[in-house]
């Protein structure tokens, strides 16, 4: 681990006292923090007022559905996670922040009280992975439409979508459908009747 790791390691140790007793180092020393969700907004906000921490910067917010991850044995891990990316100017320091949700109703509180651009962030989580943000203001749909059904980014979400929209000429409106296509598996056709494998002396 760089020192500068280290240092960062101790800052939030020393700021955090027990709550910083999950922060580890990994690739490229990035430093992540592993909290319990309903600490989300507390930690978060130490993390920004604290002048030895001082991350001013929300870079990101992402969902990760772990239902397809490598378990280990004795490990228990949720489903979901919610994982905040965050930057400090002032120490140019980076971490990651993240938190295990439960697996039938991801629920976490909000940040935009401490970072308002999680607005935005915390809505597109919202809308495809389905994490639930308490206390966002306006926590609609962002990138799919209004009556999609189910998150499109969940590992058990169908790749061909669960309905289908036509426009309905008889009650004179878009209409929404359970999907009438079916999966298809295409396999690529091999031909090897041009000889290219074949040596030219013969």
């Amino acid at each position: 681990m760089s020192i500068r790791a280290d240092n960062l390691l101790a800052r939030l140790r020393e700021t955090l006292g027990e709550a910083s007793g999950q922060a580890s180092a990994g690739a490229a020393d990035q430093i992540t923090l592993e909290i319990p969700a309903e600490a989300m907004e507390a930690v978060c906000r130490t993390l920004r007022d604290a002048p030895d921490l001082a991350f001013d910067q929300l870079i990101d917010v992402c969902g990760v559905d772990y239902s397809d991850f490598p378990q280990e044995p004795d490990v228990a891990r949720p489903r979901f996670a919610v994982v905040y990316h965050l930057l400090s100017t002032t120490h140019n320091a980076r971490l990651r922040v993240r938190a295990y949700l439960a697996d039938e109703f991801p629920l976490v509180a909000s940040v935009i009280d401490v970072w308002p651009a999680a607005n935005w962030f915390e809505r597109e989580a919202f809308d495809l992975m389905g994490i639930v943000f308490d206390g966002h203001p306006d926590l609609r749909r962002i990138l799919t439409d209004y009556g999609f059904v189910g998150h499109p980014l969940r590992k058990d979400f169908p790749l061909n979508g669960e309905v289908e929209m036509r426009y309905d000429a008889v009650q004179g409106r878009v209409i929404y459908e359970p999907v009438s296509i079916e999966n298809r598996i295409s396999v690529p056709r091999v031909r090897r009747d041009d000889f290219r494998y074949e040596h030219p002396a013969g």
